[in-house]
Protein backbone atom coordinates (compact mmCIF):
# COMPACT_ATOMS: atom_id res chain seq x y z
CA UNK A 1 0.00 0.00 0.00
CA UNK A 2 1.69 3.25 -0.72
CA UNK A 3 0.34 6.43 0.76
CA UNK A 4 -2.67 6.98 3.66
CA UNK A 5 -3.68 10.46 3.79
CA UNK A 6 -6.50 12.73 4.94
CA UNK A 7 -8.22 15.26 3.47
CA UNK A 8 -10.37 18.20 5.47
CA UNK A 9 -13.71 19.72 5.35
CA UNK A 10 -15.46 17.45 2.61
CA UNK A 11 -18.58 15.51 2.45
CA UNK A 12 -18.84 11.58 3.02
CA UNK A 13 -21.00 10.88 0.06
CA UNK A 14 -20.68 12.82 -2.77
CA UNK A 15 -24.30 14.37 -2.73
CA UNK A 16 -23.85 14.69 1.05
CA UNK A 17 -24.06 18.24 2.20
CA UNK A 18 -22.60 17.53 5.08
CA UNK A 19 -19.10 17.42 6.00
CA UNK A 20 -16.84 16.10 8.27
CA UNK A 21 -13.21 18.13 9.56
CA UNK A 22 -11.31 15.40 8.68
CA UNK A 23 -11.86 12.78 5.99
CA UNK A 24 -10.37 9.38 4.54
CA UNK A 25 -10.71 6.68 2.12
CA UNK A 26 -12.97 4.37 3.74
CA UNK A 27 -10.40 1.26 3.71
CA UNK A 28 -12.50 -1.60 3.90
CA UNK A 29 -10.91 -3.08 0.43
CA UNK A 30 -7.68 -3.71 2.25
CA UNK A 31 -8.75 -4.54 5.59
CA UNK A 32 -11.34 -7.00 4.50
CA UNK A 33 -8.05 -9.26 3.33
CA UNK A 34 -5.25 -7.22 5.06
CA UNK A 35 -3.39 -10.81 5.48
CA UNK A 36 -2.31 -10.06 1.73
CA UNK A 37 -0.81 -6.64 3.31
CA UNK A 38 2.71 -7.02 3.90
CA UNK A 39 3.43 -3.37 4.41
CA UNK A 40 2.79 0.36 3.91
CA UNK A 41 4.68 2.51 2.07
CA UNK A 42 4.99 6.60 3.00
CA UNK A 43 6.14 9.07 0.13
CA UNK A 44 6.49 12.06 2.11
CA UNK A 45 4.80 13.76 5.15
CA UNK A 46 2.35 15.42 3.44
CA UNK A 47 -1.17 14.71 5.61
CA UNK A 48 -2.93 13.70 2.70
CA UNK A 49 -0.36 11.13 2.04
CA UNK A 50 0.41 10.25 5.95
CA UNK A 51 -2.69 11.92 8.34
CA UNK A 52 -4.49 9.03 8.19
CA UNK A 53 -2.33 5.97 8.99
CA UNK A 54 -2.36 6.92 12.75
CA UNK A 55 -6.06 6.91 12.86
CA UNK A 56 -6.18 3.49 10.80
CA UNK A 57 -2.53 1.82 11.81
CA UNK A 58 -4.66 -0.85 14.36
CA UNK A 59 -6.84 -2.02 11.12
CA UNK A 60 -3.92 -2.80 9.17
CA UNK A 61 -1.41 -3.83 11.90
CA UNK A 62 1.59 -3.94 8.96
CA UNK A 63 5.37 -2.57 9.06
CA UNK A 64 5.44 1.00 7.78
CA UNK A 65 8.30 1.60 5.14
CA UNK A 66 9.46 5.72 5.21
CA UNK A 67 12.23 7.92 5.39
CA UNK A 68 13.73 9.77 8.26
CA UNK A 69 11.78 13.11 8.15
CA UNK A 70 8.88 11.63 7.69
CA UNK A 71 9.31 9.31 10.42
CA UNK A 72 9.92 11.57 12.59
CA UNK A 73 6.51 13.56 11.71
CA UNK A 74 4.98 10.29 11.81
CA UNK A 75 6.23 9.57 15.19
CA UNK A 76 4.83 12.33 16.61
CA UNK A 77 1.56 12.05 15.23
CA UNK A 78 1.38 8.02 16.80
CA UNK A 79 2.03 9.59 20.13
CA UNK A 80 -0.80 11.52 19.90
CA UNK A 81 -2.92 8.85 19.58
CA UNK A 82 -1.43 6.72 22.38
CA UNK A 83 0.76 4.65 19.61
CA UNK A 84 3.96 5.45 20.74
CA UNK A 85 6.46 2.49 20.22
CA UNK A 86 3.76 0.11 18.82
CA UNK A 87 4.10 1.03 15.00
CA UNK A 88 7.11 -0.77 13.69
CA UNK A 89 8.18 2.22 11.32
CA UNK A 90 11.46 0.81 9.20
CA UNK A 91 13.64 4.10 8.01
CA UNK A 92 15.37 3.63 4.50
CA UNK A 93 17.60 6.13 2.08
CA UNK A 94 18.05 7.22 -1.09
CA UNK A 95 18.11 4.49 -3.13
CA UNK A 96 17.88 1.74 -0.91
CA UNK A 97 15.98 -1.02 -1.71
CA UNK A 98 13.69 -3.71 0.63
CA UNK A 99 11.84 -6.69 0.11
CA UNK A 100 8.29 -6.13 1.19
CA UNK A 101 5.98 -9.27 0.47
CA UNK A 102 6.26 -10.20 -3.16
CA UNK A 103 7.50 -7.00 -4.11
CA UNK A 104 10.93 -5.62 -4.38
CA UNK A 105 11.02 -1.53 -3.46
CA UNK A 106 13.71 1.20 -4.37
CA UNK A 107 13.82 4.50 -3.54
CA UNK A 108 14.47 7.70 -5.43
CA UNK A 109 14.62 11.04 -4.68
CA UNK A 110 13.38 13.95 -6.48
CA UNK A 111 11.53 17.44 -5.78
CA UNK A 112 8.37 18.79 -3.72
CA UNK A 113 7.70 21.06 -0.91
CA UNK A 114 8.58 18.95 2.08
CA UNK A 115 11.96 17.72 2.57
CA UNK A 116 12.80 14.12 2.00
CA UNK A 117 9.84 13.65 -0.96
CA UNK A 118 10.43 10.55 -2.88
CA UNK A 119 9.21 8.21 -5.70
CA UNK A 120 9.33 4.17 -5.51
CA UNK A 121 9.99 1.88 -8.20
CA UNK A 122 8.40 -1.62 -7.56
CA UNK A 123 9.06 -4.69 -8.82
CA UNK A 124 6.48 -7.17 -9.34
CA UNK A 125 6.15 -10.78 -10.82
CA UNK A 126 3.82 -8.56 -13.25
CA UNK A 127 6.70 -6.19 -14.22
CA UNK A 128 8.12 -2.89 -12.92
CA UNK A 129 5.91 0.05 -11.55
CA UNK A 130 7.57 3.57 -11.00
CA UNK A 131 5.41 5.61 -8.18
CA UNK A 132 6.19 9.10 -8.43
CA UNK A 133 4.84 10.12 -4.93
CA UNK A 134 4.04 14.15 -5.29
CA UNK A 135 6.76 15.78 -7.26
CA UNK A 136 8.02 18.60 -9.34
CA UNK A 137 11.05 19.13 -11.02
CA UNK A 138 12.74 22.12 -9.30
CA UNK A 139 16.04 22.90 -9.81
CA UNK A 140 16.72 25.46 -6.90
CA UNK A 141 14.65 23.97 -4.25
CA UNK A 142 15.32 25.54 -0.76
CA UNK A 143 16.02 22.37 0.70
CA UNK A 144 17.79 19.18 -0.66
CA UNK A 145 19.38 18.53 -4.02
CA UNK A 146 17.87 20.27 -7.40
CA UNK A 147 16.21 17.39 -9.61
CA UNK A 148 18.14 14.73 -10.95
CA UNK A 149 17.07 13.81 -14.52
CA UNK A 150 19.95 11.00 -14.38
CA UNK A 151 18.31 9.27 -11.59
CA UNK A 152 14.97 8.66 -13.79
CA UNK A 153 16.48 8.39 -17.39
CA UNK A 154 18.25 4.83 -15.99
CA UNK A 155 14.64 3.80 -15.40
CA UNK A 156 14.36 3.68 -19.72
CA UNK A 157 16.56 0.74 -19.61
CA UNK A 158 15.00 -0.98 -16.61
CA UNK A 159 11.82 -1.90 -18.57
CA UNK A 160 8.93 0.25 -16.98
CA UNK A 161 5.73 -1.55 -17.24
CA UNK A 162 3.32 1.34 -15.66
CA UNK A 163 3.92 4.52 -14.04
CA UNK A 164 1.75 6.08 -11.95
CA UNK A 165 2.34 9.81 -11.89
CA UNK A 166 0.70 12.93 -10.11
CA UNK A 167 -1.98 14.88 -11.99
CA UNK A 168 -2.73 17.74 -9.59
CA UNK A 169 -1.65 20.09 -12.42
CA UNK A 170 -1.91 18.26 -15.75
CA UNK A 171 -4.11 21.45 -16.91
CA UNK A 172 -1.23 23.80 -15.96
CA UNK A 173 0.83 24.59 -19.46
CA UNK A 174 4.55 25.24 -19.15
CA UNK A 175 6.84 24.83 -15.92
CA UNK A 176 6.29 25.14 -12.37
CA UNK A 177 8.27 28.02 -10.29
CA UNK A 178 11.24 26.89 -8.05
CA UNK A 179 10.74 27.21 -4.14
CA UNK A 180 13.68 29.85 -4.84
CA UNK A 181 11.54 32.08 -6.75
CA UNK A 182 8.74 32.37 -3.72
CA UNK A 183 11.15 33.13 -1.31
CA UNK A 184 12.54 36.37 -3.81
CA UNK A 185 9.00 37.22 -4.05
CA UNK A 186 8.35 37.04 -0.54
CA UNK A 187 11.30 38.87 0.31
CA UNK A 188 10.35 41.68 -2.07
CA UNK A 189 6.93 41.87 -0.77
CA UNK A 190 7.78 41.78 3.09
CA UNK A 191 11.24 44.22 2.78
CA UNK A 192 9.38 47.10 2.47
CA UNK A 193 6.15 47.05 5.16
CA UNK A 194 6.32 48.99 7.98
CA UNK A 195 3.83 47.32 9.90
CA UNK A 196 3.30 44.02 11.27
CA UNK A 197 3.30 41.16 8.67
CA UNK A 198 1.23 37.56 9.12
CA UNK A 199 1.70 34.82 6.68
CA UNK A 200 -0.90 31.74 6.31
CA UNK A 201 0.95 28.83 5.02
CA UNK A 202 0.49 24.95 5.07
CA UNK A 203 2.09 23.94 7.98
CA UNK A 204 3.83 20.83 6.13
CA UNK A 205 5.41 23.07 3.36
CA UNK A 206 8.95 23.48 5.50
CA UNK A 207 11.16 25.08 2.40
CA UNK A 208 8.53 27.85 2.39
CA UNK A 209 9.07 28.03 6.41
CA UNK A 210 12.97 28.12 5.75
CA UNK A 211 12.23 31.11 3.25
CA UNK A 212 10.11 32.76 5.55
CA UNK A 213 12.84 32.50 8.44
CA UNK A 214 15.66 33.74 5.86
CA UNK A 215 13.49 36.56 5.12
CA UNK A 216 12.70 37.70 8.59
CA UNK A 217 16.10 37.71 9.37
CA UNK A 218 17.25 39.95 6.20
CA UNK A 219 14.45 42.50 6.71
CA UNK A 220 14.90 42.85 10.44
CA UNK A 221 12.20 41.03 12.18
CA UNK A 222 11.35 37.97 14.58
CA UNK A 223 9.57 35.18 13.17
CA UNK A 224 7.36 33.04 15.10
CA UNK A 225 4.78 30.42 14.64
CA UNK A 226 1.34 30.30 15.68
CA UNK A 227 -0.04 26.99 15.58
CA UNK A 228 0.15 23.18 17.09
CA UNK A 229 1.02 21.78 13.43
CA UNK A 230 3.42 24.68 12.31
CA UNK A 231 5.57 24.00 15.64
CA UNK A 232 5.20 20.44 15.24
CA UNK A 233 6.48 20.22 11.53
CA UNK A 234 9.66 22.91 12.10
CA UNK A 235 10.47 20.43 15.29
CA UNK A 236 10.58 17.20 13.40
CA UNK A 237 12.87 19.87 10.87
CA UNK A 238 15.04 20.48 13.62
CA UNK A 239 15.44 17.16 14.92
CA UNK A 240 16.17 15.96 11.59
CA UNK A 241 18.97 18.57 10.69
CA UNK A 242 16.51 20.25 8.02
CA UNK A 243 15.98 23.46 9.68
CA UNK A 244 19.09 26.22 9.51
CA UNK A 245 20.76 26.80 12.94
CA UNK A 246 21.24 30.58 11.94
CA UNK A 247 17.40 30.98 11.63
CA UNK A 248 15.83 31.74 15.17
CA UNK A 249 11.80 31.75 16.14
CA UNK A 250 11.20 33.37 18.86
CA UNK A 251 8.01 32.29 21.08
CA UNK A 252 4.70 33.75 20.33
CA UNK A 253 4.12 35.24 23.62
CA UNK A 254 6.63 37.48 22.63
CA UNK A 255 5.52 39.25 19.46
CA UNK A 256 2.76 41.53 21.66
CA UNK A 257 6.04 43.39 23.15
CA UNK A 258 7.60 44.12 19.99
CA UNK A 259 7.59 47.47 17.98
CA UNK A 260 5.06 46.31 14.79
CA UNK A 261 7.91 46.51 12.39
CA UNK A 262 9.66 44.02 13.86
CA UNK A 263 7.18 41.58 13.86
CA UNK A 264 6.87 38.50 11.44
CA UNK A 265 4.13 35.38 12.30
CA UNK A 266 4.14 32.80 10.38
CA UNK A 267 -0.14 31.01 10.74
CA UNK A 268 -2.38 28.14 10.09
CA UNK A 269 -5.78 28.54 8.79
CA UNK A 270 -4.97 29.67 4.89
CA UNK A 271 -7.84 27.62 3.43
CA UNK A 272 -10.08 29.25 5.84
CA UNK A 273 -10.50 26.33 8.24
CA UNK A 274 -13.00 28.30 11.16
CA UNK A 275 -10.50 26.90 13.98
CA UNK A 276 -7.00 27.90 13.06
CA UNK A 277 -4.90 30.97 13.77
CA UNK A 278 -5.86 33.13 10.69
CA UNK A 279 -9.52 32.81 11.52
CA UNK A 280 -8.81 34.07 15.22
CA UNK A 281 -6.74 36.76 13.70
CA UNK A 282 -9.51 38.36 11.59
CA UNK A 283 -11.98 37.85 14.66
CA UNK A 284 -9.19 39.66 16.81
CA UNK A 285 -9.56 36.99 19.39
CA UNK A 286 -5.92 35.37 19.00
CA UNK A 287 -3.98 35.20 22.79
CA UNK A 288 -0.52 36.03 20.99
CA UNK A 289 -1.15 38.61 18.82
CA UNK A 290 -3.13 41.47 17.34
CA UNK A 291 -3.16 42.56 14.05
CA UNK A 292 -4.77 46.36 13.37
CA UNK A 293 -5.13 48.83 10.42
CA UNK A 294 -2.97 48.70 7.59
CA UNK A 295 -0.72 45.42 8.94
CA UNK A 296 -0.34 43.19 6.23
CA UNK A 297 -1.66 39.29 5.62
CA UNK A 298 -0.39 37.32 3.25
CA UNK A 299 -2.02 34.20 1.68
CA UNK A 300 1.65 31.81 1.29
CA UNK A 301 -0.59 29.11 -0.22
CA UNK A 302 -3.33 27.97 -3.47
CA UNK A 303 -6.79 28.26 -2.87
CA UNK A 304 -7.70 24.39 -2.26
CA UNK A 305 -10.99 24.12 -4.67
CA UNK A 306 -14.03 23.77 -2.61
CA UNK A 307 -12.37 26.21 0.34
CA UNK A 308 -13.16 29.98 -2.38
CA UNK A 309 -15.89 30.71 0.03
CA UNK A 310 -14.24 30.23 3.45
CA UNK A 311 -11.32 31.92 2.52
CA UNK A 312 -12.98 34.64 0.98
CA UNK A 313 -15.33 35.14 3.79
CA UNK A 314 -11.57 35.58 5.95
CA UNK A 315 -10.21 38.32 3.30
CA UNK A 316 -13.54 40.26 3.96
CA UNK A 317 -13.13 40.39 7.58
CA UNK A 318 -9.94 41.49 7.54
CA UNK A 319 -10.91 44.52 5.07
CA UNK A 320 -13.69 45.05 6.95
CA UNK A 321 -10.84 46.08 10.15
CA UNK A 322 -9.02 48.03 7.31
CA UNK A 323 -6.12 44.97 7.58
CA UNK A 324 -4.31 44.74 3.98
CA UNK A 325 -4.69 40.98 2.40
CA UNK A 326 -2.62 39.97 -0.41
CA UNK A 327 -3.56 36.76 -2.31
CA UNK A 328 -1.60 35.03 -5.20
CA UNK A 329 -3.90 36.31 -7.52
CA UNK A 330 -3.51 40.20 -6.38
CA UNK A 331 0.05 40.10 -7.68
CA UNK A 332 2.23 39.44 -10.33
CA UNK A 333 4.94 38.41 -7.75
CA UNK A 334 5.27 34.17 -6.64
CA UNK A 335 4.71 34.69 -3.30
CA UNK A 336 3.41 31.03 -3.72
CA UNK A 337 4.49 28.23 -5.94
CA UNK A 338 2.94 24.53 -6.63
CA UNK A 339 4.95 21.33 -5.37
CA UNK A 340 3.49 19.83 -8.27
CA UNK A 341 4.39 19.03 -12.14
CA UNK A 342 2.98 21.21 -14.63
CA UNK A 343 2.50 19.89 -18.44
CA UNK A 344 5.87 20.50 -19.28
CA UNK A 345 7.31 18.64 -16.45
CA UNK A 346 5.13 15.65 -17.08
CA UNK A 347 6.23 15.30 -20.41
CA UNK A 348 9.96 15.37 -19.63
CA UNK A 349 9.69 12.10 -17.02
CA UNK A 350 7.60 10.70 -19.10
CA UNK A 351 9.72 11.05 -22.10
CA UNK A 352 12.61 10.09 -19.34
CA UNK A 353 11.21 6.81 -17.67
CA UNK A 354 9.35 5.54 -21.03
CA UNK A 355 6.97 3.19 -19.62
CA UNK A 356 4.59 1.09 -21.59
CA UNK A 357 1.89 2.54 -19.84
CA UNK A 358 0.32 5.70 -18.14
CA UNK A 359 -1.32 5.17 -14.84
CA UNK A 360 -2.59 9.35 -14.34
CA UNK A 361 -3.38 9.49 -10.49
CA UNK A 362 -4.21 12.49 -7.90
CA UNK A 363 -6.44 14.93 -9.06
CA UNK A 364 -10.23 15.16 -10.61
CA UNK A 365 -11.03 13.30 -13.68
CA UNK A 366 -10.01 16.50 -16.04
CA UNK A 367 -6.50 16.17 -14.11
CA UNK A 368 -6.71 12.53 -14.96
CA UNK A 369 -7.22 13.25 -18.90
CA UNK A 370 -4.78 16.11 -18.64
CA UNK A 371 -2.20 14.07 -17.71
CA UNK A 372 -3.05 10.93 -19.76
CA UNK A 373 -3.51 13.45 -22.91
CA UNK A 374 0.81 14.65 -22.07
CA UNK A 375 1.44 11.18 -22.15
CA UNK A 376 0.22 10.14 -25.13
CA UNK A 377 2.04 13.47 -26.65
CA UNK A 378 5.15 12.07 -24.81
CA UNK A 379 4.75 8.57 -26.95
CA UNK A 380 4.04 6.57 -23.51
CA UNK A 381 1.93 3.57 -26.01
CA UNK A 382 -1.18 3.53 -23.81
CA UNK A 383 -2.73 5.43 -21.26
CA UNK A 384 -5.33 3.99 -18.31
CA UNK A 385 -7.51 6.55 -17.22
CA UNK A 386 -9.88 5.23 -13.91
CA UNK A 387 -11.88 6.76 -10.91
CA UNK A 388 -12.24 5.86 -7.66
CA UNK A 389 -13.62 2.06 -7.42
CA UNK A 390 -11.61 0.91 -10.76
CA UNK A 391 -8.89 -2.09 -10.28
CA UNK A 392 -6.10 -1.74 -12.62
CA UNK A 393 -4.98 -5.09 -13.77
CA UNK A 394 -1.38 -5.34 -14.85
CA UNK A 395 -1.24 -9.63 -15.77
CA UNK A 396 -2.04 -11.59 -17.44
CA UNK A 397 -3.37 -9.01 -19.40
CA UNK A 398 -3.62 -5.03 -18.78
CA UNK A 399 -7.18 -3.95 -18.44
CA UNK A 400 -8.86 -1.40 -15.71
CA UNK A 401 -11.82 -3.81 -14.49
CA UNK A 402 -14.52 -0.79 -13.84
CA UNK A 403 -16.40 -0.01 -10.30
CA UNK A 404 -15.07 -3.70 -8.67
CA UNK A 405 -14.20 -1.88 -5.30
CA UNK A 406 -16.86 -0.01 -3.14
CA UNK A 407 -15.29 3.26 -2.52
CA UNK A 408 -16.41 6.01 -0.01
CA UNK A 409 -15.11 8.45 2.81
CA UNK A 410 -15.02 7.93 6.52
CA UNK A 411 -15.01 10.76 9.43
CA UNK A 412 -11.89 10.82 11.46
CA UNK A 413 -11.55 12.54 15.56
CA UNK A 414 -8.62 14.70 15.71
Amino acid sequence: MVDCGVSFNEPLKNDDLHTAEVVCADPRFITQQKERLAGIVITHAHEDHVGALPFLWKRFKCPVYTTAFTAEVLHRKLQQVGLAGQVPVIVVKENESKQIGAFHVTWLALTHSVPEPFAITIHTPAGKVFHTGDWKIDNHPIIGNGFSPQRFQALANDNVLAMVCDSTNALRSGHSESETACYDALLATIAPEKGRVVVGCFSSNVARLVSLGRVAKETGRYMALIGRSLINMVGAAKATGYWPDDLPLIDASHLGYLPKEEVLAVVTGSQGEPRATLNRLAADSCFDLTVEADDLVIFSAMMIPGNEKAIMGLVAQFKGRNIRTLQQQDTDLPIHVSGHPCRDELAQLYSLVRPKFAVPVHGEPEHLRGNAEVAKLSQVPSQLVGQNGDLYQFAPQVCIRRQLVKTGRIALAR
